[in-house]
Parts: C-alpha cells; structure tokens; sequence
C-alpha cells in the first residue's frame, strides 16, 4: 500500500496556520487585512505601470533589474524576518515519519500560499507582458512566469533550512534586527539609482542587465524578450539556466532537510569537560580608565557589541551618518556642513541611556549613592559614546570635505559636528534621567506600549534643545562667511566649535547628575516596564 500524499496535507496546516494566527486578535487580523490590501494594490500599479512601459527602449534592461532584486528579496527575507512564516522551520517536523522528497514539493506547494507568491506573481506577470513581443514570446512567457516564481520560492526554502540553527539562535535575532539597516541603506541606494535614472534615462541599466540576464531567475524573464528578438536557441538556453537553478536548489534543500531531521543539534548533545574552557580576559579593559570609569565604559561598549536592540541602533546610525552626506556629495548636490549629519545621527545614542540597560539598571542604582556617582555614570557613558563617535565624524567630515574638494570648509565643518555633538550629551543625558523609557528586548519594537510620548518628548525635545545650543556657533558660522574680512577667520571654528562643545557636554553632565541621582526609584520604574 502507497503511502498518502502529504502535500493537501501541507497546504491545510499552512492555511490553518494562517487561519489560526488571524483568530488570536482583531489587531493582528486587521493588520494583515491591511497589508495584504496595500501589497495587492501595490502589485497592480506595479503591473500597469510595467504593461504601460511596453515598446518603450531598454526596457526589457529595467524587468531583468527588477526581476534580480525580486529574486535577491525572496535570498534574504527568511534571515531578516525568519518569524514571518511558521511553516519555514523545518525542525518543527522532526519527529514526524516523513521522507525528504515528499517533504521538499509539499513544502514548496505551500510556499506558493500567502501574500509574497501573489505580489511576485503580479510582478512575473507584468514584467513578460512588458516585453513579449509575438506568439513565441508569449509561449515562452507561460514558463518563464512560473519557473521564475518558483526559483524565488525554492531559494527562500534552501537558504532558510541551510541557516535554520542560526536563525533560531541569538546570533539569528541580531541578525533580524539588523534588518533595519539594509531597510535604511536600501531606500538611500534606491533614491540615488531613481536619481540618475531620471537623469540619464533606462540606457544606464544595460550593462547591469547584460550580466542578470543570465542569472536565475532574471534569465526565465530575459528568454522571453530574447524569443521575441528570434534568438530561440539562446532563449533556451536561458529558461534553462533558471530550470538548472531551481534543480540545484531543490537538491540543496533536500539535503538540509536530511542534516537536520537526522543529525543531532546542541540541545541534545551533552557537553564535555573540553567544551568548557576559560574565555581569556578582554584587552579592551586594559585601555581604559581604572576605577567606576573605565567599568562603566566598558560596559556600554559590550552593550554596543552585544546587545541587539543596542548593535542595531548603532550601526543603522553609522551607517546612515555616512550615506547622507557621502551620496549627496557624489551627486554633486552637498555640501560640507551634511557631514554633520554623523555627528547627529550618532549623538542620539546618548538619549535614554538607561532604557538600554531594562530592568537590569536596579543593579546600576544600588552603585548610585550620591550626586557624585550619577556624574561619574553618566560621563562614563558619554565617553563610551565619545570613543566611536569623534574619530567618526572627523572621518565622515573628512571624507565629504575630499570628495567636494572644499577643504577650506573643513575646520568650520569640524567645529559645527564637535559643537553639536556636545550639545546632544548634555541634552542626552538630561532627557535620559528626566524622560526615561524602556526598550522590549523582544520583537522589533523600540518602546514599551504607554510609554510613545515619554520617547517622542526625549529624542526630539533633546534634538531641537541641541539645536538652539548650538545656535551661538551657527550664527558664528555665518557671520564669518558673509563678510569679507571673516573669511581668514574661519578656522577658529574649529577650536571654537570644539571647547564650546565639551563646555556643554560638561554643564548637561552635571546639570544631570543630581535628577539622576534623586529619580532612581522612578528611573528604574520607567526602564522595566516593557
């Protein structure tokens, strides 16, 4: 007697999955409701749009791009955000009697079910229409549509089970917070290509297209406007490199699926006296202060390291402190004081800087006995973030001054970014001890629930008080460059700039201090609560 298939079985738990997961709250069902209106409509201006680019020039360059990215998007999606499908940890099935294969096209099957498969369907689709032309395009076009949707599928399948143990581990949840990097230098990359698309037109993307016209599956697309050119043998050729692709990457995920379903893991392994070993002492203490200073320190700094939440924040700023100003200055459009920007981006790491510490800052408070030690907390802290932040907007001003070749504004640049940098440390840490919030370790949510505005009015109040701290050294800055005689005088900016910047820091340390100091209970309240 054959064994059943477990395909219907498959695509009934992912539909109950679904079904179930609507059931639990209204919020969740009218989000996804939402959601999936805003990606179907998307998908169907998406749709006319391409329909409407048909028999324009280089067009077929433009549907190979997007069909490359579509691809790269289904690559990355499950070791960004590995807890939006239930259905995509495998070792979830271990203990059930099933074989590799059968499980591999019913788990493909019910991967064709959901938002995503229909938005790349409506992608697939437009994009043959755009640049079928005649009976042989259009036939070539029926197989390129589903052989490319299933290669996007069956990459997300593969890449999922090869990297499933990380993507269960921490390591895994930093690198799905860390989504919100390539989210940032995504839409800045996208904004710079539309830029110089809008400028020189869709030629600029043939030498791209050249190459993606021959990697899955952007080569299923191509083959449908190379038939319609005539070239059926290279248009063969093409489908079968997307084919071959998706043979190879189903291979790939069988063979995950058999490691993971008969090797074991961690968990069930018992460790032996030589997995235990004495990790060797840091060098970074060594360098730093002795005493409450140097421990505060560095202690900030392995939260940088190794907090998510924390790590996150910090490398989306660094990376976009850099982007703004560098990308506007190869437009041609910037101007030196962007660079500031860095010293900005960065300087927000100062606000709520006990929120990152959650409920473990009851530990910091019981050091906390008198004025003097809140003082030496909070200037412990300000020079962690100092260490990172200095020899980086010095980088990033540099950088943006070469690339403009403007080095005559170089010292007032530095002066403004070391000006503004103190000012968001004192304003820094003022807010963190008058308006402190807590960050859920959990998720991708930055504040606690109830505790929005107490956020809102710590970032932005803090950033408009910097701004009108720094209003001296602006005005300063424009003076000199109105007059004639203040041009010579422009390079005292930069110590200007520098000992008005450290005077701030210092007077928002010590102004900060004593609230600290005397709102423990507060604080301490305010940080655990998510």
């Amino acid at each position: 007697m054959s064994a059943p298939a477990i395909t219907p079985v498959v695509v009934r738990l992912k539909l109950s999955l679904l079904r179930n997961g609507l059931r639990q709250s209204g919020g969740r069902r009218a989000a996804y409701i939402a959601s999936a209106v805003f990606a179907l409509l998307f998908a169907a201006l998406q749709v006319l749009g391409l329909v409407a680019l048909r028999g324009f020039d280089h067009v077929e360059s433009l549907v190979v791009l997007l069909v490359a990215v579509l691809a790269l998007g289904w690559a990355v999606m499950p070791l960004f955000f590995p807890g939006g499908d239930e259905t995509l940890d495998p070792t979830r099935l271990v203990m059930l009697p099933l074989r590799p294969r059968p499980l591999v096209r019913a788990l493909l099957a019910a991967s064709l079910v959901g938002i995503g498969p229909l938005f790349s369907l409506c992608l697939l689709t437009g994009s043959v229409i755009a640049v079928a032309h005649g009976a042989a395009a259009f036939a070539v076009g029926v197989l390129a549509v589903p052989l490319a949707l299933l290669v996007c599928v069956a990459l997300a399948r593969a890449v999922a089970a090869a990297n499933v143990r990380l993507l269960t581990s921490r390591k895994g949840r930093d690198l799905a917070v860390l989504s919100g990097l390539v989210i940032a230098i995504g839409a800045q990359v996208v904004n710079f290509g539309v830029q110089r698309l809008g400028s020189s037109g869709l030629e600029q993307l043939d030498p791209v297209a050249d190459v993606l016209r021959w990697l899955p599956a952007a080569s299923a697309v191509g083959a449908v406007h190379t038939a319609g050119e005539g070239s059926y043998g290279v248009a063969a050729a093409q489908l079968a490199v997307s084919a071959a692709a998706l043979a190879a990457l189903l291979v790939l995920w069988s063979r995950s699926l058999t490691r993971l379903m008969t090797s074991p893991d961690g968990s069930t392994l018992q460790a032996g006296d030589s997995a235990v070993r004495d990790r060797p002492s840091a060098g970074l203490g060594r360098l730093l202060p002795q005493g409450r200073t140097g421990t505060v320190m560095e202690r900030s700094l392995r939260y940088i390291w190794r907090d998510p939440k924390t790590k996150a924040a910090w490398v989306t700023s660094l990376a976009i402190g850099l982007i703004v100003p560098v990308f506007n200055a190869w437009q041609g459009t910037g101007s030196v004081y962007f660079a500031c920007f860095a010293a900005g981006m960065l300087g927000i790491q100062m606000y709520n800087q006990f929120g990152q510490d959650t409920s473990a800052f009851w530990m910091v408070a019981t050091t906390i006995s008198s004025t003097r030690d809140a003082y030496v907390e909070l200037r412990a802290r300000a020079l962690a973030l100092l260490l990172i932040t200095l020899p980086y907007a010095t980088l990033v001003t540099v950088l943006t001054t070469a690339m403009l070749d403007d080095w005559t504004r170089l010292p007032e640049a530095l002066g403004l970014s070391f000006a503004l940098l103190g000012a968001m440390l004192a304003t820094g840490a003022w807010t963190s001890a008058r308006f402190p919030y807590s960050v859920p370790q959990d998720g991708y949510k930055n504040v606690a629930p109830g505790q929005v505005g107490l956020a809102w009015i710590s970032i932005f109040g803090g950033m408009m008080g910097a701004a009108l701290l720094c209003l001296p050294v602006i005005a300063a800055t424009i003076g000199l460059n109105l007059g004639e005689s203040g041009q010579d005088l422009r390079w005292l900016l930069l110590p200007v700039g520098t000992v008005y910047g450290a005077l701030l820091a210092l007077g928002g340390l010590r102004l900060a201090a004593p609230r600290t100091a005397g709102r423990l209970p507060e604080i301490i309240a305010a940080v655990s609560k998510g």
